[in-house]
């Protein structure tokens, strides 16, 4: 599903949009872009801002966007990772131009690379151990020291760079460096690692590679093999663009792509470190890398999220290079705009209380039309079917009157949504005193219409006929964590601030027949109880799961 026209003709500024416009406007016929995440997670909301600018641009301007799976950590990455990565872009709206393309497809030729810095002299093999290279890096205010390794001979450095190549020497027996500045003030360029050991099965090479390049030494070049023109990273990279740059530099590439940086995306309420997005998963706090309660983009489908949403989303947060926190409220208040516009709606009951109509003939059937969506005739209507006996929710009755409670009342009328008005005249309870039916009457001179002797019915509840409803699991999701920043207090972990209510499941809710026609990642409204859809896992014919994406209105602490 690509953005709508609607999307696309509604083209917020920004500062990398005037870039691009302007490098088009210079003579740059062809734009190129790319998405290049790390196969060692799924894809979460912070990535979405990536995936749609880099798209966006592309598309805006006539180019095209590469996807490029950064495979240089062989021990971290999974085919899972990379299929998820795949469906999570698709889904979002966007197809990548040609096949993906993968860094470790440049191994040859990065490693022809790091041998050609060798030869002139920028590039050295060093035996520092971990520790030692940190001591030796400085700090950021006093310069490093040279390695005692730095001025090895070209002849020593490509014996020993070979060596590491064959596997034979062991991981951290030494690293390839480039030679550049131990004095810079960016300790980026305090002669960075180009290449370490690691004897690791690569999913996409085999076995055939002993030595990985790092990130830094990919990035660049991986860019300029496919000819890209705007590589767009987060702020973060600020600070290694000119190493980015030096290597473009001094290595004959094809190409020379730009490095261009924006503001990543935070949420409060929220964590996106794939770490601890791991350690979640792995430890078992949710049900996986797609339980709805998680800012993945699998998790947030799963919950009923809709790609028009989430890329609506990005457009209010917008592309600047101030880093801030962004309001969770943003992204609910655009699932919300989304789905009021979409969604058909429904009835069911969380909390099942009877009801039985004392004067309506028990052996009668009668249905009622109801609208899909009552602003959009066009997407049709279903049938509710009316008995003697019924399903309200436990919440909308009282027995005796509150203030502003517009619902149920011992001795009191109110609506049945699109049916009669009926008047609660007696509870009955069970064993343990707990309400477990109601006697009520219904008007029948109020089929449609309001009562003709002037009496006000004020309130309007939802209901489903007892003898035709579906049972049905409902699961109620909230925000993940209790507190805005749950990685801002220092003396306790993130976990501490995981909220016990985030799910809360609900057996046994009763809902209108219609619902039977739902299939996994149908969304609806659930009307006076918020937007729902059909878990794209759990639900099957008979057995149908349906997950709050999000209520009508923001409850969250209150």
């Amino acid at each position: 599903m690509k953005p709508t026209a609607a999307e696309q003709t509604e083209k917020p500024a920004h500062f990398i949009r005037k870039i691009i416009a302007d490098d088009v406007a210079a003579g740059h016929t062809t734009v190129r872009t790319r998405f290049p995440p790390e196969p060692n997670g799924y894809l979460h909301i912070g990535h979405a801002k990536s995936i749609c600018l880099n798209f966006s641009m592309a598309q805006e301007f006539g180019g095209a966007c590469n996807l490029r799976f950064d495979d240089t950590n062989p021990e971290k990455e999974e085919d899972e990772f990379i299929q998820a990565i795949q469906q999570d872009v698709r889904w979002l709206g966007f197809e990548w131009d040609g096949a993906p393309r993968y860094a470790s497809g440049y191994f040859d030729q990065l490693h022809e690379w790091a041998v050609h810095l060798i030869k002139h002299g920028k590039a050295y093999v060093c035996h520092l151990s971990a520790e030692e290279t940190r001591a030796y890096r400085g700090t950021l205010t006093e310069p490093g020291r040279d390695s005692p390794y730095r001025n090895r001979s070209v002849e020593e450095n490509l014996a020993l760079f070979e060596q590491m190549r064959r596997g034979e020497l062991p991981e951290g027996t030494c690293v390839l460096r480039a030679k550049i500045d131990m004095a810079a003030p960016n300790i980026n360029m305090r002669d960075p690692t180009m290449y370490r050991i690691r004897h690791a099965h690569h999913h996409q090479t085999g076995d055939k590679w002993k030595i990985y390049p790092t990130y830094d030494f990919a990035h660049g070049q991986s860019d300029a093999i496919e000819g890209i023109t705007h590589s767009l990273c987060t702020l973060e990279f600020e600070d290694h663009r000119p190493l980015y740059e030096w290597y473009l530099s001094n290595l004959p590439v094809p190409s020379m792509p730009r490095q261009y940086e924006f503001a990543r995306l935070n949420l409060n309420y929220t964590v996106v470190s794939k770490r601890k997005l791991k350690q979640l998963v792995s430890e078992k706090h949710v049900s996986g890398w797609d339980d709805p309660r998680m800012p993945t983009l699998s998790g947030l489908r799963r919950r009923g999220y809709t790609p028009a949403s989430i890329r609506a989303f990005c457009d209010l947060v917008g592309v600047t290079r101030s880093e801030g926190v962004v309001d969770v409220g943003m992204l609910e208040f655009a699932i919300r705009d989304d789905l009021d516009k979409q969604a058909p709606r429904a009835m069911c009951v969380l909390a099942p209380l009877k009801v039985t109509i004392t004067n309506f003939d028990a052996s009668v059937l009668e249905h009622f039309t109801a609208q899909l969506h009552p602003q959009k005739p066009e997407m049709g209507t279903r049938e509710l079917p009316f008995t003697r006996e019924l399903y309200i929710d436990r919440n909308d009755f009282r027995e005796t009157a509150e203030k502003d409670f517009k619902r149920l009342v011992l001795g009191q009328e109110v609506r049945l949504r699109n049916a009669y008005v009926i008047r609660a005249n007696e509870v009955v309870r069970g064993a343990d005193g707990q309400i477990v039916e109601l006697k009520c009457t219904y008007d029948p001179d109020t089929r449609g219409k309001n009562p003709s002797d002037g009496r006000k019915v004020k309130g309007v509840i939802h209901w489903v006929s007892a003898a035709h409803c579906l049972d049905v699991e409902v699961r109620l999701y909230d925000r993940l964590f209790t507190v805005e920043f749950p990685e801002e207090d220092k003396s306790k972990t993130f976990l501490d601030f995981i909220n016990p209510q985030s799910l809360t499941i609900l057996k046994g809710c009763k809902a209108e027949p219609s619902l039977a026609r739902a299939t996994p990642d149908t969304r609806y409204q659930f009307e006076r109880e918020g937007y729902f859809c059909a878990d794209s896992v759990e639900s099957q014919p008979g057995q149908l799961v349906f997950n709050r994406t999000i209520g009508l209105r923001d409850s969250f602490g209150k």
